[in-house]
């Protein structure tokens, strides 16, 4: 893993809006709960041989929260969502190419 794939720190932002992560190079980036369900990675939520979204967002409460969040190894996590999906492993590398605001 680069620094910029590296995480020190996962958790909540200061408002507690969103979750941030603080990577090895520095950088900050926080994701509204609602943004990280819909770029949902799994292949439930994106077609796996075009990598075209099959989730409809409109089926997304706009109130859904993580309701876990979990590391998987040392390169992913997982969330466990008030909607019920579990099923996305997000990883390191992926969650940064989607990062706002870094």
């Amino acid at each position: 893993m680069s620094d910029e794939t590296t995480p020190v720190e996962v958790g909540p932002s200061e408002d507690g809006s969103a979750l941030r992560i603080r990577w090895k190079d520095g950088a900050v980036s926080d994701y509204p709960p609602r943004y990280l369900r819909l770029m949902c990675p799994c292949a439930g939520c994106v077609e796996e041989m075009t990598s075209r979204p099959t989730l409809n967002p409109a089926t997304v409460p706009m109130d859904v929260h993580p309701l876990t969040v979990e590391y998987v190894g040392e390169y992913a996590l997982r969330f466990d969502w008030s909607d019920g999906h579990k099923t996305g492993i997000y990883p390191f590398d992926f969650l940064r190419d989607i990062a706002l605001g870094t």
